[in-house]
């Protein structure tokens, strides 16, 4: 059996410290999230049926806007298609600055493929106007249909236009307040956020940072950069500060794969582990019976089987509180087993108390 086992590992230590701002973010300085309801035109017949009614309305109200009077009965049209146009605008992105939207059909379209987003207001929680988009479809796929047959690619009822939406007003952002500002943890861990305000508070020689739980750090801004133009230089200064993160041991393990990932804090108490595999093959051949000449017999065909078994020979293998992850590795090594035995070798570890680490199952 060849060795074929692969065990990943996480590693850190003193010297791998990494700045602040890789680990975590300033509370508030986020994307904001806008949403509007459009139309797409232009489609080769693949867009709504007369079933979607509120497009034949979104049509009549728009044409009303240019003069033109229809009602909804005279709209027949399969070239239309409503859609849902949701896009993601920048912290302190400006008024003019382009940002890609998505667009998604809303009503029985079968495709968007070639057609165009006509003007549409994006609107953020606060019922405000935000941003407009408009511009050419992006779909990335084929949605082909003829004589009862379809050949499709992708998803088609779904676009993006690149660039497409424009930025009209600048989305409320608020990070500080009484010149105190929060920094957020991107993977929540008391070691690593007392580490952090540690490293601030060393760096200023002031203690203006405390960390009230094991994500959130608050931060008091110093009186000589309590203005916007020196905040931002305060905030850069404390991004580039450096900080060696906490790991947790943990072991993660995805079945659906095989792969298993090992980090560097991952112990195991002293342990014997054996493991064998029993392997049962089981082989059929047809036996044919031929009756005597001119015996007005029948040819009778019957099925025999054999079975033959094979057991790998089984080794134990003591580990004596192995300390590192190349111990570990070397032990399981030796039993030559593959990434899926590895997985039950890990559980019942688990099982046994002998693997002081947290065992996650994707």
């Amino acid at each position: 059996m060849k060795k074929i086992f692969l065990i990943l590992t996480v590693l850190t230590s003193l010297a791998d410290a990494t700045r602040i701002k890789d680990i975590a973010y300033v509370k508030g300085v986020n994307d904001y999230q806008v949403i509007g309801y459009g139309l797409v035109v232009g489609l080769n017949g693949t867009g709504d049926s007369q079933i979607s009614t509120f497009t034949e309305q979104s049509v009549a109200s728009m044409l009303k806007r240019f003069g033109i009077t229809v009602t909804q009965s005279q709209i027949r049209m399969r070239n239309v298609a409503a859609v849902m146009v949701v896009s993601s605008i920048p912290a302190f992105a400006s008024s003019g600055a382009a940002v890609d939207v998505t667009v998604s059909s809303m009503g029985d379209g079968t495709s968007l493929q070639g057609g165009t987003l006509l003007l549409t207001d994006l609107i953020g929680q606060d019922g405000k106007i935000y941003a407009t988009a408009q511009g050419p479809l992006a779909v990335g796929g084929f949605d082909i249909r003829a004589a009862g047959t379809m050949v499709q690619r992708n998803f088609t009822t779904t676009g993006r236009i690149p660039n497409g939406g424009l930025v009209q007003q600048s989305p409320p952002i608020e990070f500080v307040d009484n010149w105190m500002l929060s920094l957020v943890l991107s993977q929540q861990d008391f070691t690593t956020a007392n580490r952090v305000a540690d490293a601030i508070n060393q760096n200023t020689g002031s203690k203006i940072a405390d960390a009230i739980d094991g994500a959130t750090i608050n931060v008091q801004v110093p009186q000589p950069y309590q203005s916007k133009d020196k905040l931002v230089q305060f905030i850069a200064q404390i991004e580039s500060l450096q900080v060696v993160p906490d790991v947790m041991a943990r072991v993660v393990i995805n079945e659906r794969t095989g792969t298993v990932v090992v980090g560097q804090n991952v112990t195991v108490l002293p342990v014997a582990i054996s493991h064998g595999n029993l392997n049962i093959e089981i082989q059929a051949y047809p036996v044919i019976s031929q009756p005597a000449p001119f015996s007005q017999g029948q040819t009778v065909v019957t099925q025999e089987a054999t079975a033959a078994v094979n057991q790998e020979e089984s080794s134990m293998v003591a580990i004596n509180s192995a300390a590192t992850v190349q111990d570990i590795a070397s032990a399981l090594n030796s039993l030559k087993v593959k990434p899926r035995d590895i997985i039950a070798i890990f559980q019942a570890l688990k099982a046994a108390g002998a693997l002081k680490a947290e065992l996650v199952i994707l």
